[in-house]
C-alpha cells in the first residue's frame, strides 16, 4: 500500500480507456493507488493492466479478474473487500472512460480527509444539470430518476444514482456489503440510502459529468428499470430495517 487512497475501476471492455485513465490518475499531486475489476473483458482490458503493473505502476496497481459480465454491484463489492482488507482508509468509485474528471479526485478525498465527511459524492444536480454530450433523453432519464428517489424515499441527495463516489472505511466497514441486494445502477442508490440510514454524514461535491469519447457505453434501460422499482423496497426498509450501528 503506497497510499492511503484506492480508486475502485470496474472494466469491460475498456482497451481504449484504461491505459489512459490510469496514466491521469497516477499524474495527480496527490497519490492515489488503483485496483481494476476486470469481468472477463475480451478485448484484452486486463492484459493491458498487467503489462502497466509490470513495467510502469508496480505497488499502485492492482487487478481482479473475474469470469463474465458478473455486474457492476458485485464488481464494487469485491473490490471494497479488497480495500478493507488491505487497510485503505479512502476508497473510490470510479468509470473507466473519463465520465468522472480524475482532476476532481482530490476534491471528494478533501471532503472526507479534511472537511469530515464518511461520503463525498462527485453530484451532477447539486448546482443544476451539469452534463455534457448525453442525449437530452438520456439527461431526462437520470436526473428524473434522481427526483424519483428523493420523493420516494425522503433520502436528501440530488445525484443518487452517481457513481463518482469517496468513502471513508468506516462507511464500508459498517454496511453489511454481503446484503447489498442490487447490481446495477440500483447498487448506487442502496449505498447512498443505506450510508444515509445509518447516520453517516454525506457531502454532494459538484462535478462535470462528460459522456464517453471511446468505448462503448454499458447503460441500459434494465439497469434503470432495478433502480426504479427497487427504490419502493429501499423504502419499506427505511421503515422496517435494522440498520446496524457505525463502527470507528
Amino acid at each position: 500500500m503506497s497510499s492511503d487512497s484506492i480508486i475502485i475501476i470496474p472494466t469491460y471492455n475498456e482497451i481504449e480507456n484504461i491505459e489512459k485513465i490510469v496514466n491521469a490518475i497516477f499524474s495527480l499531486e496527490k497519490k492515489f493507488d488503483i485496483l481494476v475489476i476486470d469481468d472477463g473483458s475480451p478485448d484484452g482490458t486486463a492484459q493491458a493492466v498487467k503489462r502497466l503493473m509490470s513495467t510502469t505502476y508496480e505497488g499502485r496497481l492492482h487487478l481482479v479478474e473475474r469470469k463474465g459480465k458478473l455486474g457492476l454491484g458485485t464488481a464494487y463489492i469485491a473490490g471494497f473487500k479488497w480495500a478493507l482488507e488491505r487497510e485503505y482508509e479512502y476508497i473510490f468509485e470510479m468509470d473507466a472512460d473519463f465520465s468522472h474528471d480524475p482532476n476532481d479526485l482530490p476534491r471528494l478525498y478533501a471532503a472526507c480527509a479534511e472537511e469530515g465527511y464518511d461520503l463525498a459524492i462527485g453530484s451532477r444536480y447539486v448546482s443544476g444539470v451539469n452534463v455534457v454530450n448525453w442525449p437530452i433523453g438520456r439527461v431526462l432519464m437520470s436526473y428524473f430518476a434522481s427526483k424519483y428517489v428523493r420523493f420516494v424515499t425522503g433520502f436528501n441527495v440530488n445525484d443518487t444514482t452517481a457513481g463518482f463516489k469517496c468513502y471513508r472505511r468506516r462507511v464500508l466497514k459498517t454496511i453489511e456489503l454481503d446484503k447489498v441486494r442490487f447490481k446495477g445502477y440500483g447498487f448506487q442508490i442502496e449505498m447512498k440510502f443505506t450510508a444515509y440510514k445509518i447516520g453517516f454524514k454525506i457531502k454532494e461535491v459538484p462535478v462535470i459529468f462528460i459522456n464517453r469519447r471511446e468505448g462503448v457505453s454499458k447503460m441500459s434501460g434494465g439497469i434503470f428499470g432495478e433502480a426504479f422499482f427497487g427504490v419502493m423496497r429501499l423504502r419499506w426498509d427505511g421503515w422496517f430495517r435494522k440498520y446496524p450501528k457505525i463502527i470507528g
